[in-house]
């Protein structure tokens, strides 16, 4: 795995490198939650998405009377790093892939398949969120695997032959999932636990 030393107090440390992967209409939580809690743990976070460019965000709530989630604008995302086609994914030991509306259209780039390909290959880590899971399913990644993800999204991969299971975190070795944003706590201490380890 690709490794940055960094000297604190005399003190060497380790510091992986996690690559996030999103575009316009990413839930917003499930965007800056992880990539805040990632820095905190100390490791380099990078952003890649369509082009480089600040992200529109949006916030998906539940609201009285729906029957399914309402949208409204969030946070505009300002660090994002590089466009899909700058990524060298052998230069990172972790990909986190969050939900919103910008799965179901980020999944139609062929350079992102590139990317979420080295890391299933490889056997490194792999955090989906809600949405995030339709990339996974997009690209053949899920068959056989035990996943969870946002309710709407269980006929995907299902489809893909995966075993869905509704529960906060399902972790299958390299794969991480989970249902939505209130599952973050849950997720991001799984998946920081399997990067560490």
């Amino acid at each position: 795995m690709t490794r940055i030393l960094l000297l604190f107090e005399n003190n060497l440390i380790m510091a992986s490198k996690v690559l996030i992967v999103a575009g316009d209409a990413v839930e917003a939580q499930e965007l800056f939650y992880p990539y805040y809690r990632l820095k905190e743990e100390g490791f380099e976070v990078k952003v890649a998405a369509p082009s480089k460019k600040d992200l529109f965000t949006v916030v998906h709530d539940f609201e009285p009377g729906w029957e399914t989630y309402t949208e409204k604008p969030g946070y505009r995302f300002v660090w994002v790093d590089m466009a899909f086609g700058d990524v060298k994914p052998e230069e990172y030991d972790g990909l986190y892939i969050p939900g919103g509306r910008a799965p179901e259209y980020i999944r139609t780039y062929p350079e992102l398949e590139r990317i979420v390909r080295h890391f299933a290959e490889n056997n490194k880590p792999i955090a989906a969120i809600c949405h995030g899971p339709q990339i996974l399913a997009a690209f053949g990644l899920l068959k056989g695997r035990k996943v969870t993800c946002y309710i709407a999204v269980k006929p995907d991969v299902e489809r893909c032959e995966a075993e869905y299971s509704d529960q906060e975190v399902v972790v299958d070795g390299n794969l991480l999932t989970s249902r939505a944003w209130p599952d973050l706590p849950a997720l991001m201490k799984e998946f920081i636990k399997l990067l560490k380890s």
